[in-house]
């Protein structure tokens, strides 16, 4: 009798250590859930719309595509607002082809809308058409993608070669300065041409080597692709950055594909899945996250402004965060469109 009560008390021994880390497991995962659904920071400012000729004001959102995550948020954003002000919303897919964006602005031009929010794929050829809005008494705001533009009224967004140099301080933290770096790029893109030569000039400058770049074109297929190919022809390559969010995503599954999860270190743009899951494990040890949501907010509220004849700042600076694997769980709510 005093046998099986002294192995029943070491059993319970054993199991309580268990069912203690099981109750600490369930409580980070429902207290991790609940920083995911409580959302972003509602909108600090909601502009007050006007009636154009007596009907509700019409804003047209023209983002590069609507596969990202991250032009999915600047939308929610931006509607948020709009539904607030009472404002009516179309939005139009650019999908990654300069042609489409200028063609949908001048669609949108065409059926009288007040404004236009554009998320520039060529910063040089979108200019053409912002102007013809312009001409046409139709106010636009660049969002993201910086357009040097007398016809844009108002540009929200962050400054992208400094996000480049941010990450590259991370990584030069994590290596102490040394090694070779492979480069996801999207070299179709303006934003990330600047990203990746703030962060190319840093680190070289501190003695890394850009050893290849490699093109994913912003499309996440095209990214993965690229990134197996690039991991294939440098199987010793310790470092590796990816300036957007389709080129993080497809970084991170040609790193798991290929099982180098043990011994590359990598940083990039814009929160996913994906990235988190690589934050999490310990690989990708740096992330610039923008404030999309924010970037939604500013840009509606600058339509608004601008479509009822009031004035909206010409420049609106919306500041980056950098996460890491020790504060990640703080920035989930950014996997939520």
């Amino acid at each position: 009798m005093m046998r099986r009560m002294v192995t029943a008390v070491a059993a319970l021994s054993l199991l309580l250590p268990a069912i203690g880390c099981d109750v600490q497991a369930r409580k980070e995962i429902a207290a991790e859930k609940g920083a995911t659904e409580q959302g972003p920071p509602p909108p600090a400012k909601i502009a007050q719309s006007c009636k154009p000729q007596g009907r509700a004001l019409k804003i047209g959102i023209v983002p590069i595509n609507l596969q990202a995550l991250f032009f999915n948020q600047i939308n929610t954003g931006a509607k948020t607002v709009a539904n607030k002000a009472g404002a009516q919303v179309q939005i139009v897919n650019g999908n990654d082809d300069s042609a489409t964006q200028a063609n949908a602005i001048d669609d949108l031009v065409a059926n009288r809308f007040d404004a236009i929010i554009v998320d520039a794929i060529d910063t040089e050829g979108i200019k053409p058409a912002i102007r013809r809005a312009q001409a046409a008494g139709v106010a636009v705001v660049a969002v993201d993608a910086t357009v040097k533009d007398p016809a844009v009224s108002t540009q929200v967004g962050t400054a992208n070669s400094q996000g480049g140099q941010q990450l590259a301080a991370s990584l030069l933290k994590a290596t102490g300065g040394k090694g070779d770096i492979g480069v996801v790029a999207a070299l179709n893109s303006t934003i990330q041409n600047e990203r990746q030569k703030g962060f190319s000039d840093a680190v070289t400058a501190a003695g890394m080597k850009i050893k290849t770049v490699v093109d994913g074109r912003n499309i996440q297929e095209n990214a993965q692709t690229a990134a197996e190919n690039m991991l294939t022809g440098n199987p010793d390559l310790p470092y590796a950055y990816a300036t957007g969010e389709p080129a993080l995503i497809g970084l991170a599954a040609a790193v798991s594909s290929q099982q180098r999860t043990k011994d590359i270190k990598v940083v990039g743009w814009d929160l996913s899945t994906q990235a988190v899951d690589g934050l999490r494990a310990g690989w990708i040890v740096g992330v610039v996250q923008q404030n999309t949501f924010q970037f939604g907010y500013e840009a509606m509220n600058a339509a608004i402004d601008l479509s009822c004849d009031r004035a909206a700042p010409k420049d609106v600076p919306v500041p980056t965060q950098i996460v890491t694997p020790a504060n990640v769980k703080d920035y989930l709510y950014y996997l939520e469109k």
